[in-house]
């Protein structure tokens, strides 16, 4: 059996013409404006700018947000052992008490799932880490292994309610596929709630902006090509940006490609003809399930879900080299580098 080494390109989303990241956490002032924030939460290098601030009333600001993303990651890890998500995992059915957030998330969460019908699932982390994405143990499970996974896979089965979050035995969460999307929400919601009214923030990948830019122009933000460098540049207004690909986090065995994100009806790596799916929503959270769901689902389908549900856009880049956008994002997306002469089809109602 040949296992060939992992390849990992992150992030998948980068606002042009703006900062570089260089690690670690840090408060900077590079002039007046904008003031910067970076730090490593959700297992991820977080970005945040405000624009428009007096400097200490900026970075007091940056530093509660900071303080919240931290919240967030301490109630959500799947692996922290004194997160809400962990200890449910690991509660043998019993029913564990929850806070306001992880309640709001699971509710949302569990609405997407109902809503895709399954093409997202947060209960599928079992197979996921069968698999070997959640440790580097990376493996193809045996056929009987992923059935017997696959009957504790079922969103329907978590149960919440005003005492809390119960998971019957075997069933495990991992909010990963929204998380992300929820804490950009929340920071929104904090930075208007202090009167700001232009900021953007990049949580692993996730773009979230809060009005336009300082100048009054819409924000622009680089979608990655999966063969690298970049396929396109969206301008966005008071919106969320997320991308899925299969690209991300792959392994190869025996000459096939598994990517990391999984079919729940399957419980194999997906295998369609995308190879990236990038959502622009309101919310963050909404941007963050769908990315995944679509990519799941397909273009097909995803055009068919798209017709039903005429709330948020979407850009697919296929495999083959063609660009897929929805009539919302005509005006405000354009091909990018060695993306330029490549095909672009436009999906209308």
């Amino acid at each position: 059996m040949k296992l060939s080494r992992v390849l990992i390109f992150l992030p998948v989303l980068v606002l042009l013409a703006g900062c570089q990241p260089h690690g670690g956490e840090n408060c900077e002032a590079p002039g007046d404006n904008p003031i910067r924030y970076e730090l490593t939460a959700m297992d991820t290098f977080m970005t945040m700018t405000i624009y428009n601030q007096p400097g200490s009333v900026a970075q007091e600001h940056l530093r509660q947000a900071a303080g919240l993303l931290q919240e967030l990651d301490a109630l959500l890890s799947v692996t922290d052992a004194g997160s809400e998500i962990y200890r449910a995992n690991h509660s043998g059915g019993e029913t564990v008490p929850l806070s306001e957030d992880t309640r709001r998330l699971l509710e949302e969460a569990l609405a997407l799932c109902e809503e895709t019908e399954g093409a997202l699932d947060v209960t599928i982390y079992p197979v996921v880490r069968a698999w070997g994405f959640t440790t580097g143990e990376y493996r193809v499970p045996e056929a009987a292994e992923l059935e017997a996974l696959l009957k504790k896979v079922d969103f329907t089965q978590v149960g919440l309610t005003e005492d809390g979050l119960t998971l019957p035995e075997g069933v495990e969460l991992d909010l990963g596929a929204v998380a992300k999307g929820y804490a950009g929400d929340r920071l929104m919601d904090l930075f208007r709630s202090t009167g700001m009214i232009c900021s953007i923030v990049e949580l692993g990948g996730n773009v979230q902006a809060l009005g336009t830019k300082p100048d009054g122009s819409p924000w622009r933000v680089a979608v990655q090509a999966p063969e690298g460098g970049y396929a396109g540049a969206l301008e966005i207004v008071d919106k969320a940006v997320v991308t899925s690909g299969g690209y991300q986090r792959y392994f190869e065995q025996d000459g096939e490609i598994f990517c990391h994100i999984i079919n729940p009806a399957s419980g194999r790596p997906v295998q369609n003809s995308l190879a990236s799916v990038t959502v622009v929503a309101d919310r963050g959270v909404q941007a963050d399930a769908l990315s995944t769901a679509l990519f799941v689902m397909g273009r097909e389908q995803a055009e068919a879900w798209w017709r039903e549900h005429p709330d948020f856009e979407f850009l697919l880049l296929e495999k083959d080299g063609t660009a897929v956008i929805t009539e919302g994002l005509e005006d405000c997306f354009s091909l990018y580098g060695d993306w330029k002469n490549h095909p672009l089809e436009v999906i209308r109602k």
